[in-house]
């Protein structure tokens, strides 16, 4: 068993695709549009084969999004290397994203960083 694809809803659909295709290099699908609700989103993909969907539709409740929180809490991205950990996250710092930790080794050695982004989504980027 496998997990097909994780979802989220954005309130900038583009603008999220954009951030998923410069910095995680995500391949976008072609953007699907419900035209009776108004609902849209993209499939992105990616090299190892996993999937994200971003979602958009009108109205939708944004509430406050503590780091502390229950339910889903990041999205993971393997880059590689701590060369490329460092360097993707120095890049995102140096474009505006809060970096909320590391790059550092985590007690259960994991070599990592967390990026407040996507709408105060956390992105983590590991080896």
């Amino acid at each position: 068993m496998k997990i097909e694809h994780v979802a989220m809803y954005v309130n900038d659909l583009e603008g999220a695709r954009q951030f998923f295709e410069r910095y995680l290099g995500a391949v976008s699908g072609d953007m699907y549009h419900n035209k009776k609700t108004d609902f849209k989103s993209y499939f992105l993909a990616f090299d190892d084969g996993a999937r994200l969907e971003i979602m958009n539709k009108p109205h939708m409740d944004d509430t406050e999004k503590p780091l502390q929180r229950t339910g889903f809490i990041h999205i993971a991205f393997s880059v590689g290397s701590k060369e490329r950990v460092d360097s993707l996250t120095a890049q995102m710092k140096n474009d505006g994203y809060e970096v909320i930790s590391g790059p550092r080794t985590t007690g259960d050695g994991y070599y990592e960083s967390c990026i407040l982004a996507i709408e105060g989504n956390q992105i983590e980027i590991t080896v």
